[in-house]
């Protein structure tokens, strides 16, 4: 049974706690590759860490066959083939979930709220399946008190829809005192937290692009990893 009042902090996994564009981005264009259409630019490609990979393929026109086509084969070099060279250990090949850092001095960071007393869950549009071994491979499992992530069936993959998936899960009470903050790099965070009726502490290390998070509402944006535990705890004590 949950103990109220809680202090819930929910974190974004991409862009914000691990730095996954190489992976994200190298399984993209192998998915664009694989159904025959061009590869889109820099810019663009960024734009895929943040909302569900369904979403963003949408959002560049892939449809009907072509578009299961591309989630079958994104999922497949995301997850199931070590195919691209480890940056964490040379010479190891990884699938590209795991072609993916994470950011120096996240450890340090949770592992300050946490002594301080904050329930930490990650909330990310990332499959739960996809999600859960990402985490356990960098220790963030062990860092954190729950992870929760999109489902696999595509019925819950926005931020929102997360959020709420989450708090059923922490047994989140506001009647009974609990208060949380979303924390995250993307308008996807910020969106989500709004419509959940939560403020959203934006990570201006991760890969919004510039004004993105300000003009999505979030009521600060912090530039650096070593702000994070201090701007969650001044927000908590007012």
């Amino acid at each position: 049974m949950a103990q109220h009042p809680q202090k819930v902090v929910l974190l974004d996994l991409d862009g914000t706690l691990t730095k996954s564009d190489p992976g994200i981005i190298a399984c993209v264009i192998k998915a664009f590759q694989a159904v025959g259409e061009p590869v889109p630019d820099d810019a663009e490609l960024h734009r895929f860490i943040g909302p569900s990979i369904r979403e963003s393929l949408k959002r560049n026109h892939l449809t009907g066959d072509k578009l299961e086509e591309a989630v079958r084969v994104y999922r497949h070099y995301y997850g199931e083939e070590d195919y691209f060279d480890d940056p964490n250990h040379p010479g190891q090949k990884v699938p590209g979930c795991l072609y993916n850092t994470v950011y120096p001095g996240i450890p340090e960071q949770l592992a300050k709220l946490r002594a301080a007393g904050y329930y930490l869950a990650v909330a990310t549009c990332k499959p739960e399946f996809q999600a859960i071994p990402v985490c356990e491979h960098f220790g963030i499992d062990k860092m954190v008190d729950g992870i929760y992530g999109a489902s696999r069936d595509f019925s819950r993959i926005e931020k929102g829809q997360v959020i709420e998936y989450a708090f059923e899960h922490i047994g989140f009470d506001e009647q009974a005192g609990d208060r949380a903050l979303m924390v995250g790099d993307r308008w996807t965070d910020a969106d989500g937290a709004k419509e959940c009726g939560l403020d959203c502490l934006g990570c201006g290390w991760g890969y919004a692009e510039p004004g993105e998070l300000k003009a999505h509402g979030c009521y600060r944006v912090i530039d650096h990893v070593d702000e994070l535990s201090g701007a969650v705890e001044e927000y908590f004590d007012n």
